[in-house]
Formats: structure tokens, sequence, C-alpha cells
């Protein structure tokens, strides 16, 4: 079995860091993917691909990797650049403004 260690990154949808302190330690599947006949449903007998396991930082991670005997790769992510405005976003509904404001 081999693990895969991450910390997964944000939602498109969301503009928040929710859910990305925690680092995911997620097996990744040996097994052919098969198609059902009938249904056509994407299957696979592997279920231990279906395990994440979260823990609350990388070393816990790795501890409970080698404490197993699993394999395990070990991806850190990439540090996102925050962007901050000088007025912030409150700044489009400032009253002391000595311009006109226009779009």
């Amino acid at each position: 079995m081999i693990a895969r260690i991450y910390q997964p990154a944000r939602n498109a949808m969301q503009s928040g860091q929710a859910k990305t302190k925690n680092w995911v330690l997620e097996t990744v599947s040996t097994d052919a993917k098969t198609i059902d006949p009938l249904m056509g449903w994407t299957g696979s007998s592997d279920t231990e691909a279906q395990v994440k396991l979260t823990f609350d930082s990388k070393e816990a991670a790795i501890e409970y990797a080698n404490a197993k005997g699993i394999v395990y790769s070990v991806t850190d992510p990439k540090p996102r650049k925050h962007v901050v405005r000088q007025g912030g976003y409150a700044e489009n509904f400032a009253t002391n403004r000595r311009g006109v404001w226009t779009h």
C-alpha cells in the first residue's frame, strides 16, 4: 500500500482558508478501475482507496505511516501569496473620497 501525505488546497468556490490547515493521508489505488456493464458505474475492488485520514500536523501523519508500515510520499504545499489592498474593501464606500466615484 502506498500513501500520499499532503495539505489540501482551498476550494475554488471559497475565499477563506477553511479545511486547509490539516494534513491528509490518502492511500493510492493499486487496482485498475472497472466499469459496470449494466449501470455504467466505475468501481474497484480496492477498498483502501476510499480511506482519507486527517492529522493536525505533517509529523503526526508521517509518524502514523511509519508505525503502520505504510510507504508514503509527502507533498509540501506551495505558499499562497496574500493579496491585501491598501484601503481594503471598505474604501469602495468611503465618504471622504476626493474624486467622483465611477465604475
